[in-house]
């Protein structure tokens, strides 16, 4: 049996084969699979999807702190207990270290996973358009954090 995201690639198979917009935003193809009955709401997928949304509320919480920096007040780190994964969440101003470290640390990787997966893309853009000018990426972030800083501090 195919895993959930398997089904959701395969709806978006089925939208396209039934010659529906294309490009098409996700709603439009949600929208469309709903209507058809090819997506549905059971107890699993909604308490999946409540849990998915609570991160997400918890991901957009900014509180400023003591000098006025904007910063995430919930900061997820994921972790073993025993053999099963878990994604826990704390609250910046009563977080262990330990946890903070740990989410810290995980989010940085993030960012350089993002980093790889775009200089793939563009790589594959630009040999896949060669008679074109490179597209050209920088990945030393210097620059861009001091600007940043600055935007913050005359705010």
């Amino acid at each position: 049996m195919a895993n959930y995201h398997d089904q959701l690639l395969s709806i978006i198979d089925l939208y396209r084969s039934a010659g529906q917009t294309w490009p098409a935003t996700s709603h439009q193809i949600g929208e469309w699979a709903i209507t058809h009955g090819h997506w549905q709401l059971g107890r699993g997928i909604a308490v999946t999807r409540c849990a998915e949304d609570i991160a997400r509320a918890m991901r957009e919480v900014y509180v400023t702190d003591r000098k006025g920096r904007r910063v995430r007040r919930y900061h997820a780190a994921r972790t073993r207990r025993g053999n099963q994964q878990l994604t826990l969440w704390a609250d910046i101003d009563s977080a262990q270290r330990g946890h903070m470290e740990l989410a810290f640390a995980q989010r940085r990787q993030q960012i350089v996973g993002d980093c790889h997966q775009l200089k793939m893309d563009v790589d594959s853009y630009n040999d896949g358009h060669a008679d074109e000018k490179p597209i050209q990426m920088v990945f030393d972030f210097t620059n861009d954090l001091a600007e940043l800083e600055q935007l913050d501090i005359a705010v």
